[in-house]
C-alpha cells in the first residue's frame, strides 16, 4: 500500500501542467548512435528508481529484440532511501541532461514537468508512430485513456497503465432517490445530501455526513484538481484564481461545512454517505466500494457549474522519447512493447491496462469467481456482486476520462491560503487575490 500511495502521490501531485509545441525539435547535439562490442544498438532508459516491473520489461524486450541493448540509468537503486532534497536534485539532473540533448533516449517523465518539455520541443510526438504501428491492435487500445493523456493534441508521454478516481455512494440510502450524477453540480450535491442525511437520521440516532474526516481546504484542493485547467494555464503562464468561479467554489465549500453537510470530524467507516477513492485495478471495482458499504453505488463526482462530470484518470509510469535521440525508431519499439499484451498482462505492472481485452478478461475472471462463490473480499467474506454491476464496470472503462497535469506547488498554495478564509480571518476575494498573486509569480519564475 505504501508503494501505491507513493506512486499515486508522484503521479498526481508532482507533475507539471500542459504546454504547447511540436515534439520534433532541434538539431542533434552531442549524442550519437552507440553500439556494444557485440554490435547491438544501445538504447538508454532513464528511471527515477527501478522496480520488478522495469526488470521484467527489460528482459522480455531484449529477448524480443536481440539486436537492441536496453540500458537502464536509474537515479536511485531499488529500495534505496530518498532523502530530503533528493527529488529536486533528480529533477535538476534530468532537466540539465535533457536540455543539453545528452539525456537518455527514453525517459520516465511521470514526476517531471512534461508540459515544459513539450513547450521547449524536447520530447517526440508519438502520434504518427502510434498510427502506423503494425504490431499494435489499435481496436483493443483504451483510446479514451490515451486521448486523455495527450498534451496539446499530441502523444508525448505514454503511460504503462492508469488508476481511476471514483466517487462511491451508499446504495441503500440512495435507493428511491433520484440522482442525476452525470450532471450534478456541487450545489445539487448539497441539496441531495441534505435529503439523504434526513432520511438516514430517521433510522439512526447517530448523524451521517455527506463527507467527513477532511478539513474544508482539502476538499477545496480536490475540487481545484478536478477543475485544474479552469484555474491554471501553464503554457500561457497565467493563473485565474481571482475569477468568480474560484470565489464561488470557496464560498460553496464553506457553506457545506457551515450547514454540516460536510465535516472535518472523524467518522467511522459507513458513517459517510459518500467516499472519494482511488481504484488501482479491475478488482478494486469490487473490493474498494465494499470497504465502505455493503451495497455501494459507483457515481460520477459532482463538478463545478458549467463543467461536466466523469472519472478522473491518473497515469502510472509515463515514458517519453527524447526529441534529439538518434535511436528514435528503436526507442519507439520499446514504447510499443509497453502496449503489447505480453507487457500489459504482467503481474508486476500496476494499474488498469491500456488494452480493453486485458481489463475485461480480469473482470470476467472475477465475475466467474463471484458467481461460484470463490471470490473473497479483503475481509475474507464472499463478494456479492450483480451481473449488471460488471456491465457497468466495463462501460466505465470505455467512457471519456478527465485528466490534467497538476503542479503540486499550486495545489499546496490553494490549501495554505484558503485556510484563512475557512477560519473567518479573510474574505473569499482576499484569499483569491493572494492565491492569484502567488501562483502568477510562481508560474513566471
Amino acid at each position: 500500500m505504501k508503494k501505491r500511495l507513493w506512486l499515486l502521490f508522484i503521479c498526481m501531485i508532482m507533475t507539471a501542467t500542459t504546454a504547447c509545441g511540436s515534439g520534433e525539435g532541434g538539431k542533434m547535439e552531442g549524442k550519437e548512435k552507440t553500439l556494444t562490442k557485440e554490435g547491438k544498438m544501445v538504447v538508454t532508459l532513464s528511471l527515477q528508481e527501478p522496480n520488478a516491473f522495469y526488470q521484467a520489461v527489460e528482459k522480455k524486450f531484449e529477448d524480443k529484440y536481440p539486436d537492441i541493448d536496453l540500458q537502464i540509468q536509474a537515479y536511485k537503486q531499488m529500495g534505496e532511501k530518498w532523502e530530503p532534497g533528493d527529488f529536486e536534485k533528480y529533477r535538476k539532473t534530468t532537466n540539465t541532461a535533457l536540455l543539453s540533448g545528452k539525456g537518455a533516449d527514453i525517459i520516465e517523465v511521470g514526476s517531471l514537468p512534461i508540459g515544459e518539455y513539450v513547450s521547449k520541443q524536447l520530447l517526440l510526438n508519438m502520434d504518427d508512430y502510434l498510427e502506423q504501428a503494425p504490431l499494435l491492435n489499435k481496436s483493443d487500445l483504451q483510446m479514451n485513456a490515451l486521448e486523455a493523456f495527450k498534451l496539446n493534441g499530441g502523444m508525448y508521454a505514454m503511460p504503462s497503465g492508469f488508476f481511476l478516481r471514483a466517487f462511491i455512494g451508499d446504495g441503500d440510502i440512495l435507493e428511491n432517490t433520484s440522482v442525476d450524477d452525470k450532471n450534478w453540480t456541487w450545489q445539487e450535491f448539497k441539496e441531495v445530501s441534505k435529503e439523504l442525511m434526513q432520511k438516514a437520521g430517521e433510522s439512526s440516532k447517530e448523524p451521517r455526513y455527506a463527507l467527513a474526516n477532511e478539513p474544508p481546504e482539502v476538499i477545496l484542493q480536490e475540487m481545484v484538481v478536478d477543475s485544474y485547467t479552469e484555474f491554471v494555464d501553464r503554457a500561457a503562464q497565467k493563473a485565474k484564481f481571482d475569477s468568480p468561479l474560484y470565489v464561488d467554489m470557496m464560498q460553496q465549500t464553506k457553506k457545506m461545512y457551515d450547514d454540516e453537510v460536510m465535516t472535518s470530524k472523524p467518522a467511522e467507516i459507513g458513517k459517510q454517505l459518500f467516499y472519494s477513492a482511488v481504484l488501482f485495478s479491475p478488482a478494486d471495482f469490487i473490493d474498494v466500494p465494499r470497504t465502505f458499504f455493503s451495497n455501494p453505488k459507483l457515481l460520477h463526482k459532482p463538478h463545478a457549474e458549467g463543467q461536466t462530470g466523469g472519472m478522473r484518470i491518473i497515469p502510472t509510469s509515463q515514458f517519453a522519447i527524447q526529441a534529439k535521440s538518434p535511436v528514435k525508431e528503436e526507442a519507439w519499439k520499446f514504447i510499443a512493447f509497453l502496449l503489447s499484451e505480453e507487457v500489459q498482462s504482467l503481474q508486476e505492472r500496476e494499474g488498469f491496462s491500456l488494452l480493453t481485452s486485458v481489463n475485461e478478461k480480469k473482470l470476467n475472471d472475477i465475475q466467474e469467481q463471484v458467481n461460484i462463490g470463490t471470490y473473497k473480499l479483503p475481509n475474507g467474506k464472499a463478494a456479492k456482486v450483480q451481473d449488471e454491476e460488471f456491465t457497468q464496470f466495463k462501460q466505465i472503462l470505455r467512457t471519456p476520462y478527465q485528466f490534467a497535469m497538476l503542479d503540486g506547488k499550486v495545489i499546496a498554495m490553494v490549501g495554505e491560503e484558503s485556510s484563512s478564509f475557512f477560519s473567518g480571518q479573510k474574505s473569499a476575494e482576499e484569499v483569491a487575490k493572494l492565491i492569484q498573486n502567488r501562483t502568477t509569480i510562481y508560474l513566471n519564475e
